[in-house]
Formats: structure tokens, C-alpha cells, sequence
């Protein structure tokens, strides 16, 4: 804002104390009592149409239309409107506030006038800092930037974003979402303004509209701050208290559809070539164009790239979007197995089947419906189930038989359906009779040696929430934790740095200890014995942790066989190729399915805990839960360091599973051992080999 126009403001701000307005004494009631006054009585309003000089910024885009109003047009009731607008310094109003709001605007005919600041707000071009100055007095000038909104004229601008929403109601949505895009997220043409961001993610939940859920559910996954991810998650249940639904069912109805067809995909002509966004199996999201004479590619043509450069931006930014709404919808529909939910038939159909991301998953899943007469029936991925059921929950092999595990395992091999995730080769985990005996925790996964960074970054990416391990305070003692059943439940991993630890910035490797379970109470939580537990939690807390120990531990690291008589080469030894896991379990499982089909099946055999593949020079035990090889006759233990490309795909595996890709890929090498080139392992085969 120019010097000259805050000086103004600073001297109206003596009349303000001076007078009160009429439409205000209307709103009150009349009867010549004044109403309550708006939250800063510095803004109390004129009998005049007089607005102060600097209420309105001078040359802000945003504010041209109330500058054009108040030049062409002044009333005392738009004065007052102004004034109350400038009154707004909570990121969300009163109810006094917003009933004063509604009445001033009525008054000053100001509708839609609030609904283009909001307009301009989301779409107008932005301050310069070198032409109209710093946003706010703290940040020096001459640093040259973009930004919406000076901070001396953020009330104003927020009370107009409350007003647009309160007085245009659903109609505001789509500006709402795109300012608070614009003012929060990342790779905006402006600087952040947190404080609007805010009040646009607050006032979408309250318009109303079930659009404001996939507004709000949209920037939940592109909004990275903190403070507005929180502001975001109360704005969500907000909206869904508007409208009748639980917490959950807000979820799954604020997903996204992006404008995808039923089946997950959008097409669009450009310049007579056909370009397809499509979901692939549930797995990937991509983009195929088809040429005028009907071939394809997944490169875009040059026609394409010169001619229509903006509309192919938006495609591969369309395509982006919807990959990032499937990777969290695979995560929260997986989540599902631990939550033990119904839904109702038709709401099911809507919310899940048939949803453009959300139904490409969950049709690749087994799914229960349950009939009139309360018999549940498990239907296989894709096909529809008999009769008309009224409940549908998510199938899980905790509740079924092993002859029905076994079936269904079956049925995945033999029709090549690739499920989203693990489920009916889905690891079981239940009490062990120590674990009855011990009550409140676990020990199964105790005592293993695994890298930290490693295992820190899959907390991470299986969301488990954990300190990190190192020379501060509370960093000698770890605990990770995660919710399961719909939050009612949270499992506590437990872990500490190795023997190994020599103070640095982190550990290098870490000890597993206890795993315990809380159970909400309240607003608290209180630790629970394990009898408590919901097969389902339990199950599927138990398989994370299996998880993190089955990958990070030194067991599944083929290079550690070079360490000598390291302090955990014991360890190493007795873990690499020990008793098999529920994870491991269910890769042999898989792998009695596979290996009969496979064009080595008659070099093949499962033998207990291990693979043994017989190649030409020596036959070969590649462990199930480690993927480390030892050779025949002795025993020798043979290294062999994985590349870090992805598998071909050659061979149908019903999950997707690194650890069962990377003992196939050793099986199919080691089948043609007289063909292998790497000199490191020809020499290791070759120097016992008979």
C-alpha cells in the first residue's frame, strides 16, 4: 500500500469511535438500541456513504471492484458493509459476525460484489513487490516477489472471502478451492499467505455443498504446511457434520473423480490425435496417444508438443493429480482391513464400486455380501454378487477357513488376477500362546538387528509416526506408532539404537524390542492386554512390524557375509536362514502356485524354508524369507547383490511383492548357471562346484 494511503488511514481511524450505523441499529432489532458492535469497534459506521481513505487499497486488482463501487455508488450501507468486512481478524467469524454480514450485504446490495473480490482473489494478477512494496513492514522492499494481499488490508480481504461464501453459498466452491491453492500450496505464482489460505479452506466447509468435500479432500493431498493440513483436517469434518455424515463417510465421499469416465479413463482430440489419461489395473495412471492412422505411443507427437502445448500441460498434470489421488486411495482402502467395516449395498455401490480412482481397486478385490438372511458370501475380484445383498464389507482371511484361503489363492494363479494389494495371500498373525502368557506385549519381533535409516524411512511410508533415534534428548529410546480400526486402536513399536552405536548423528544399525497396544478411550488412550485386541488390529499391526523387520533387518542384507566376525555376524548367520515368518509364509504359499508354471518347474522344488533350484554346475537353496542362497553339497554361501531395476514382469505374481520378484529372478539366473557372465558369481560357484 503507497505511504500517502496509510497515512489517510491512520487518520480516519479517529472517526471511526464517533458515530454508528444505521443498518447495524436495523439488524439490531431497532427499537433505537444499537446492536451488539462488530468484533473492533475502531469500525464502527458513518450515517454517511463516506468510505476512509485506505480502507480500500489503492491498486490491488483484487480490490478494483469495491474501489469502482465506492467512487460510482456510495451508500452508508456499503460504507458500513466495508467497514464490517475490515472488522475480521479471527481466522473464522463469529456467529454474531456472520449474521451481521448477511444483513449489511442484503442492505448495501453487495452480493455479488463480494463475489468478485473472491473472484479476482483466485484468478486476478498479483501485487509486484518492486512496484507496490513489501506485503508486510518487516520484510524489506527491495526483495522482489509476488503476493495477493498486503497484510495491512488482510481483514478486509478475509471478510470479503466470508462474505462471498456466506452470501453465494455453493456457487463458491470452485474459487474457494483455487484460492486456497493459490495462497498455501506449493508452486503458486505468490508468496504464501497462510492466513488466507486459511480462511478459504474454512469457509468451503461451510457452503454446504457436497462439492466443498472434493475441494477440501484435493487440497488434503497437494497442501504440505502443517498448520493448513490441520486447518484442513477440522475444515473436513466440519463439512461433513453439514451434511449429515460420519467421519469416515466423509472420506470416502471427498475422493476425487477428476472427470474420468466410470472405467478410470478421459479422452480428449487434439488436432486429430486421440490422447487417453487412463487407470491401468488399479497400479498406474498413463498417458497413450493414438496417432490420425491409429498407431500408439506413449510419447507425445511432435504435433502435439507444438501445436497444443497448454492442453497437453493440462493432461500430464490431469494424470499427475489422478496418481496421487489412487496411491492414497490404495492406502486408505488397504487401511480398511483392519477397520472391520459394513456399508450398506447401494452406498457401497456409489462410493466405492462405481467411483472412477476408488472403483479401479476395489473391484480387483474380494468382497463379502450379506443376504436377507444374514448369510455372508465372498464374491471374487470383478464379478458381481448373487441376488440383492444389504451389506457389503471388505473380505479378510482372518474370519475365513483355511480351505477357503487356499481356494481363492488358487483362483488368483489360475486366472492371472493381479489384486491391488495383499489380500487373499495376506499374511495372518495371531496370539502365539507366549504372547497369552506375557498380556500386554510381544515379543515375536524382538531382538533383530536392523538398518535404521532404513527402517525409519519405511515408518514413513507405511504411516507410522516415530521419533528418530540420536544423541538428543529422548532420542535413545524409540517408539513407533500407527492407528488401525478406524483410529480406536494404536500399535507401539518399540526400538533402540544397536550395541554399535558410537553417538553420531543416528545410528547406523537398531535393536527391535516390545510391541504393545492402546486402546481409545475418550480423548485418552489406555494400554490394553492383548486379549483385547480385534483379530483384525492385531493381524494387521503384527504384519507392518513384520514388514519393517523382514526388510531392514542385516538377515536380508547379501552383502554382509563379507563382514568376518563383525559383533553381529551371529546374528546374520542364525537369521538368514531361519524359520520362516507369516510374511515368508505366504511368498511359499505363492510360490506352490507359481513355480508349477513356470518353463524351469522341473528345475524347481519347495523344500521347507528354502527354493532349491538345480542348476548345470550345482544345485542352489535360495531362503524364502531372506532371498540369500547357500549351495550344495557344504552349505557355501553364495552373494548375489540384486540390481536396482524393477523386474521385467514376465512372470504373474497375484501381489506385488520385491522380496518373492527378487527369488524368482535368482531362481531363472541360477536354472542356467553355465550361462551366467558376472565373474564374481561364476567364481563363487565355480570354486566348490564338483
Amino acid at each position: 500500500m503507497p505511504n500517502d494511503a496509510l497515512a489517510a488511514d491512520s487518520r480516519s481511524n479517529d472517526s471511526f469511535d464517533d458515530v454508528r450505523s444505521a443498518a447495524l441499529r436495523r439488524a439490531g432489532g431497532g427499537g433505537g438500541r444499537l446492536a451488539d458492535p462488530p468484533e473492533r469497534p475502531l469500525l464502527a459506521s458513518a450515517d454517511d456513504g463516506h468510505v476512509p481513505e485506505g480502507l480500500i487499497p489503492a491498486h490491488a486488482p483484487w480490490a478494483a471492484s469495491l474501489r469502482d463501487r465506492a467512487k460510482t455508488s456510495p451508500t452508508p450501507e456499503l460504507a458500513d458493509f466495508l467497514r464490517h468486512l475490515a472488522s475480521l481478524s479471527a481466522p473464522r467469524p463469529t456467529q454474531k459476525w456472520r449474521r451481521i454480514c448477511r444483513d449489511l450485504a442484503g442492505a448495501a446490495s453487495a452480493h455479488d460484489l463480494a463475489a468478485g473480490v473472491l473472484r479476482a482473489l483466485a484468478e486476478e494478477d498479483p501485487l509486484c513487490s518492486t512496484d507496490s512494496g513489501a506485503h508486510t513492514a518487516w520484510l524489506d522492499s527491495g526483495h522482489h516477489y509476488h503476493y495477493l494481499v498486503q497484510q495491512s488490508d488482510g481483514d478486509l480481504a478475509r471478510g470479503a472471502v466470508w462474505a462471498a461464501t456466506l452470501t453465494g453459498g455453493p456457487a463458491t466452491v470452485q474459487h474457494l478451492g483455487v484460492l486456497a491453492l493459490r495462497a498455501g500450496g506449493p508452486g503458486s505464482d505468490v508468496i504464501e499467505d497462510l492466513r488466507l489460505a486459511g480462511a478459504a479452506i474454512n469457509a468451503l466447509a461451510e457452503t454446504g455443498d457436497p462439492a466443498s468435500l472434493e475441494s477440501l479432500w484435493r487440497l488434503r493431498l497437494r497442501i504440505g504446511n502443517r498448520a493448513l493440513r490441520k486447518q484442513l483436517d477440522t475444515a473436513l469434518v466440519t463439512a461433513a457434520g453439514k451434511q449429515g455424515i460420519t467421519a469416515e463417510q466423509l472420506v470416502e465421499r471427498s475422493v476425487p473423480d477428476h472427470g474420468l469416465a466410470p472405467d478410470g479413463s478421459l479422452e480428449r482430440e487434439l488436432g486429430g490425435h486421440r490422447i487417453r489419461v487412463a487407470i491401468e489395473e488399479g497400479a498406474s495412471v498413463r498417458l497413450t496417444f493414438t496417432r490420425p492412422d491409429g498407431g500408439t505411443s506413449r510419447t507425445a507427437p511432435a504435433a502435439v508438443k507444438d501445436d497444443f502445448p497448454y492442453e497437453l500441460q493440462e493432461l500430464k498434470a490431469l494424470a499427475k493429480e489422478v496418481r496421487g489421488t489412487l496411491s492414497g486411495e490404495r492406502a486408505r482402502v488397504e487401511a480398511l482391513m483392519s477397520a472391520g467395516r459394513e456399508w450398506p449395498y447401494d452406498e457401497w455401490c456409489r462410493h466405492y464400486r462405481d467411483h472412477p480412482v476408488t472403483g479401479t481397486l476395489v473391484r480387483g478385490l474380494i468382497w463379502e455380501f450379506r443376504d436377507a438372511d444374514g448369510e455372508w458370501h465372498a464374491v471374487a475380484p470383478t464379478a458381481a454378487p448373487p441376488g440383492r445383498p444389504e451389506r457389503v464389507r471388505l473380505w479378510h482371511p482372518v474370519r475365513a477357513s483355511a480351505d477357503d484361503i487356499r481356494a481363492w489363492r488358487e483362483r488368483l494363479v489360475a486366472e492371472r488376477l493381479r489384486q491391488p494389494f495383499k489380500q487373499a495371500f495376506r499374511e495372518i498373525y495371531v496370539l502365539t500362546p507366549a504372547e497369552e502368557e506375557s498380556g500386554t506385549y510381544s515379543n515375536r519381533f524382538a531382538a533383530h538387528i536392523v538398518h535404521y535409516r532404513q527402517l525409519y524411512a519405511l515408518f514413513k511410508e507405511r504411516g507410522w509416526q516415530a521419533n528418530f533415534l540420536g544423541p538428543h534428548d529422548g532420542g535413545h529410546n524409540g517408539l513407533a506408532r500407527a492407528e488401525f480400526g478406524d483410529g480406536r486402536w494404536r500399535a507401539c513399536f518399540h526400538h533402540e539404537p544397536a550395541s554399535d552405536y558410537d553417538g553420531g548423528y543416528a545410528p547406523e544399525h537398531a535393536a527391535t524390542d516390545q510391541v504393545r497396544f492402546e486402546r481409545r478411550d475418550g480423548r485418552r488412550r489406555r494400554e490394553a492386554s492383548l486379549a483385547e485386541v480385534p483379530p483384525l488390529v492385531f493381524s494387521e499391526a503384527m504384519r507392518d512390524v513384520d514388514l519393517f523387520v523382514g526388510v531392514t533387518s542385516i538377515a536380508a542384507d547379501p552383502d554382509w557375509s563379507d563382514r568376518g566376525e563383525d559383533r553381529f555376524a551371529g546374528y546374520w548367520r542364525t537369521a538368514t536362514f531361519g524359520a520362516l515368518t507369516a510374511n515368508a509364509e505366504v511368498r511359499r504359499a505363492a510360490l506352490e502356485r507359481i513355480v508349477p508354471r513356470l518353463r524351469i518347474a522341473d528345475r524347481c522344488t519347495l523344500d521347507g524354508r528354502f527354493l532349491l533350484v538345480r542348476g548345470d554346475l550345482r544345485t542352489y537353496r535360495i531362503h524364502l524369507g531372506s532371498a540369500n542362497i547357500l549351495m550344495e553339497p557344504d552349505d557355501t554361501y553364495l552373494c548375489i547383490v540384486p540390481s536396482r531395476g524393477r523386474s521385467d514382469g514376465k512372470v504373474f505374481l497375484p501381489f506385488e511383492d520385491e522380496r518373492l520378484s527378487l527369488i524368482l529372478s535368482k531362481a531363472f539366473l541360477l536354472a542356467a548357471d553355465t550361462r551366467i557372465t558376472d565373474p564374481t558369481i561364476v567364481h563363487q560357484i565355480r570354486r566348490g562346484a564338483r
